[in-house]
């Protein structure tokens, strides 16, 4: 009889294991959290704009730092 009992006592105890993971994996997905909101502008975006700004000053800075007499035209 010590033996049977000790089977019982084994079986409830991987009967009560098991319970216990099903338990919280049904928690689990409960308490899930929302998904995260989709980004409202990536990083290349960004830096595209700061190179368009960046070629813009270099173009502006050329034209300032080269006198217009050196180029072959007449402008004015």
């Amino acid at each position: 009889m010590g033996a049977s009992k000790h089977v019982v006592s084994i079986l409830l105890a991987i009967f009560a294991m098991a319970l216990f993971n099903f338990i919280t994996c049904v928690q689990a997905q409960e308490l899930a959290p929302a998904p995260a909101p989709a980004p409202t502008s990536d990083g290349t975006s960004i830096d595209q704009g700061i190179a368009y700004v960046l070629m813009l000053a270099a173009l502006v800075l050329t034209y300032l730092i080269h006198p217009m007499d050196a180029s072959p035209y007449n402008f004015f």
